[in-house]
């Protein structure tokens, strides 16, 4: 009884109002350690402040404050109500509480709230930009302009009004009468980029001698102005006077006031959309000025990269890969560097540098993507040693890891195959299987080699069933699957799937190919093999199996 006497004694304590003047030391407190970023002790000080004087405004406003903080959504939005319940006067209160009506998606109702607060609160400029903001989010247009309308009559006429201006009249599919705002502005404050966007109106309205002089307007008050000078440079290159167009941009490529993105933007959109027959009659000029903004910007990674790609597309891959090598030589930390340089060398067959390269990119990234490309190398080099090498390294490195070693098995199994060591190989794709039962490609390459040896065909039969049950296009799993058939003396059962293999790539190898015109000879179509014989030996003509 004694224990229970006490605590409600403690009750009854908590209960009793604190004074006014210790509940404001109390609220210093709460506000000073919630400034000083801990929350949580403010929001506990606040707690206890809220149920000691309820009637508090201050309290609830910064426990709603402390609320948000900790994404305590549910708290901070009562927290807030209370406290403009108690003084719907105070700007911040009602501030906050348009604000979290915005942070739960309650934008009519934050809209409705902000339309309030400009109401009641004039003198708050801010608030009219934010509300329109919101009109401009919520693509409320109309009121937009009206809200551009009272913050020109607080402000006065402002460049950044009267583009947002014409940015709601272009919204509204009203951009003429937006292009009359510009002008009519253009009349009392000639600025730069005003000019330029009416220059951009005449200028996709065709109207290139109109457009060309408000870029010029706009350069003779700024002869830098990136976008007059992109500007003037696209009428030129519209009315094909390609001698004007690179002599406005040249100035803007050599000069180090212009950023490296910038230029690297443009010679990247430039490379994109431009025919490449005006790409290969003005070659000179374009290359012109990728070199000066390589030399105004001997160091910058992605523009290096971005000349590396123009040279690339049109056509000049030499030259490309030493802009590549260059960024990445330059850039030895940037793994997008690196691995740029890597797959152009994939891409130019260039097999000893790739794999150089990508063991260097390995070793100081440690990223299994590089293995790849060296692993795709020594295939191309017939290094069978070297994917053996690396296939073990990783099975060593990363023994727990399935997908690791399960990549490491196949090409295990594929390279030892190469070198004639079937028994390393079948081993190697066995260990393969037993990670992933199902995996088409070990399936296929098992079932095949054992067909090679013309053994265990029950076997490759039933592994190959597997691979086009998973993937019935694929010409290769379906080449091997008809070759079993045809090896367990099922002709007429093969020729079908050779049939579908010819409709899915088939027709573009030419083991495959020899191997239907084997099974239609067997068949008695030997008018037809004798075609697809053919077929397959001009493919190994030019190379190809």
């Amino acid at each position: 009884m004694r224990k229970l006497t006490v605590t409600l004694l403690l009750l009854c304590t908590a209960l009793v109002p604190v004074p006014a003047q210790e509940t404001e030391a109390n609220l210093v407190d709460a506000v000073t350690l919630y400034t000083g970023g801990q929350n949580k002790k403010a929001r506990q000080l606040l707690n206890t402040l809220s149920i000691a004087q309820p009637k508090n405004d201050a309290v609830w406003y910064y426990l709603a404050m402390a609320s948000l903080k900790d994404r305590d959504m549910e708290t901070a939005v009562d927290a807030c109500r209370k406290a403009v319940a108690l003084d719907s006067s105070n700007y911040w209160y009602r501030h906050m509480e348009a604000r979290l009506s915005l942070l739960q998606n309650k934008a009519e109702e934050g809209m409705a709230q902000y339309e309030a607060l400009v109401r009641d609160f004039p003198d708050q400029e801010s608030t009219w930009y934010e509300l329109l903001e919101l009109y401009l989010q919520n693509q409320k247009f109309e009121k937009a302009l009206e809200a551009l309308d009272e913050i020109e009559k607080q402000r006065g006429p402002s460049e950044e009004g009267v583009r947002t201006r014409y940015d709601v009249y272009t919204a509204m599919g009203r951009q003429d009468e937006g292009a009359q705002i510009l002008e009519q502005f253009n009349e009392q404050f000639s600025v730069p980029s005003v000019l330029s966007m009416l220059g951009d109106y005449y200028l996709a309205d065709f109207k290139d001698s109109l457009a060309l002089s408000r870029y010029e307007e706009a350069l003779s008050l700024d002869s830098g102005y990136v976008p007059a000078v992109l500007g003037k440079s696209e009428v030129y290159r519209h009315m094909r006077r390609y001698q004007d167009y690179f002599n406005t941009l040249e100035p803007f490529f050599a000069s180090t006031e212009v950023s490296a993105d910038t230029k690297s933007m443009y010679i990247g959109n430039l490379t994109r959309s431009l025919d490449p027959r005006i790409l290969e009659i003005h070659r000179a000029g374009f290359d012109s000025l990728a070199l000066k903004a390589g030399a105004a910007h001997p160091a910058d990674s992605s523009l290096l990269s971005t000349i590396g790609s123009y040279y690339y597309t049109t056509g000049r891959e030499k030259a490309a890969g030493e802009w590549f090598r260059k960024s990445a030589e330059l850039y030895p930390e940037s793994l997008t560097q690196v691995a740029t340089y890597i797959q152009y060398l994939q891409l130019q067959g260039q097999w000893e540098p790739l794999r150089e390269r990508a063991m260097e990119g390995y070793a100081h990234f440690q990223d299994l993507a590089f293995l790849d490309y060296a692993n795709l190398a020594s295939y191309n080099l017939e290094d069978w040693d070297s994917i053996i090498g690396t296939s073990q390294m990783l099975l060593s490195l990363y023994p727990k890891d399935k997908d690791i070693c399960l990549n490491a098995w196949t090409q295990l199994g594929d390279a030892y195959h190469s070198k004639g060591n079937d028994k390393n190989a079948f081993k190697a794709y066995k260990n393969a299987l037993k990670i992933n039962p199902d995996y088409a490609p070990v399936l296929n390459n098992y079932a095949y080699y054992l067909s090679l040896e013309g053994k265990n065909l029950k076997k490759a039969y039933n592994m190959s069933k597997k691979t086009i049950g998973q993937e019935p296009d694929n010409a290769t799993y379906l080449d091997t699957f008809a070759w079993i058939l045809h090896l367990m003396g099922k002709d007429l059962e093969a020729k079908p799937f050779f049939k579908h293999a010819m409709l899915y790539g088939g027709k573009d190898s030419a083991t495959i190919l020899r191997h239907y015109a084997t099974v239609l000879e067997a068949l008695g179509e030997a008018d037809t093999a004798k075609i697809y014989h053919s077929q397959a030996q001009r493919l190994e003509a030019a190379g190809k199996q």
